[in-house]
């Protein structure tokens, strides 16, 4: 074990420079008050406790305070994700974090690297700096008011979906450009661009009224998440084609525009996993052969 922290030792110093230093108090009881907050609500947002469980925003939230220098965060990331709680399971990702929280003196972080194996060699998304402005923002700059007010209307309903802002942005970018009377050559409406089957399977009645069509979007989104487990392509793809069309192609269909689609969701949100709520639904039953057929291309 402890040539394996050794071994590590430069990995967990590339993240520890990415983030605010941590102070040695393991024991001590001294810590910031901020994390304590961010790692209660937290908690509460993971087990469902005087809150509706959402593990999405008990992510962001762990996040937040791994990221300022939380042990204690760092081991409880490292626990959802060794788990799969509410985010792809990733025994590497999870090592990262216990490593972190190890090094500062946790010792259930120390004990669980015993069962993950070998840290990955990259720093977890969530402990990065955001990049630079990107083209979606440079859009919305240029946007008119409408579209501008559209947007701050995604933004603030997203986070009550599980959605990171950014994805729905994404999607409703690339789907309407903000345009509330939208309708696609086959019949896709309004706003998030739901087919009439859609938007009855997720009770929108107006799919052209603004925000019932950005709640069906949203809450098809937060489906299509769960069902392909964050994988943010796959969701991507099944918003643009349907998630049948994504199994019986064992992955991105082949049709230019929804690889395109992809492509463009991918550029706009920068991530390829999304954390996602295990409970809406089962996952897509050709997920494992999907998976694998990935793992064989990409060897």
């Amino acid at each position: 074990m402890r040539r394996l922290l050794s071994r590590l030792g430069s990995i967990a110093a590339l993240a520890l420079g990415a983030v605010s230093p941590a102070p040695s108090f393991a024991g001590s009881g001294a810590e910031p008050e901020q994390w304590r907050q961010w790692r209660e609500e937290a908690r509460a947002y993971e087990h469902g406790e005087g809150v509706a469980k959402d593990a999405a925003r008990a992510y962001a939230l762990y996040c937040q305070a791994a990221k300022a220098g939380d042990p204690e965060a760092r081991y409880s990331l490292g626990w959802m994700i060794a788990n799969g709680r509410g985010v792809p399971r990733d025994d590497a990702v999870a090592a990262y974090f216990f490593t972190l929280a190890a090094e500062q003196g946790h010792e259930p972080a120390r004990q669980m690297l015993r069962f993950v194996g070998a840290p990955s060699e990259q720093i977890p998304e969530c402990l990065r700096d955001p990049p630079p402005a990107a083209e979606l923002d440079d859009d919305l700059a240029l946007a008119s008011e409408q579209q501008r007010q559209l947007a701050e209307l995604v933004k603030r309903l997203a986070p009550e979906y599980g959605i990171e802002p950014r994805l729905a942005l994404a999607i409703a970018r690339t789907e309407s450009n903000f345009n509330p009377r939208a309708v696609s050559s086959k019949n896709a409406q309004g706003l998030m661009q739901l087919i009439p089957e859609t938007a009855v399977r997720f009770n929108v009645k107006k799919p052209f009224d603004p925000e019932q069509n950005v709640r069906g979007g949203l809450a098809y989104l937060r489906w299509l998440l769960a069902y392909f487990r964050g994988d943010v392509a796959l969701t991507a793809a099944a918003y643009n084609a349907g998630e049948g069309a994504v199994n019986r192609h064992l992955g991105i269909p082949p049709y230019a525009e929804t690889r395109d689609y992809v492509r463009r969701i991918l550029e706009f949100f920068r991530r390829h996993e999304h954390p996602y709520d295990a409970t809406v639904t089962e996952p897509s039953p050709e997920l494992p052969k999907i998976l694998r057929r990935h793992a064989r291309i990409k060897s």
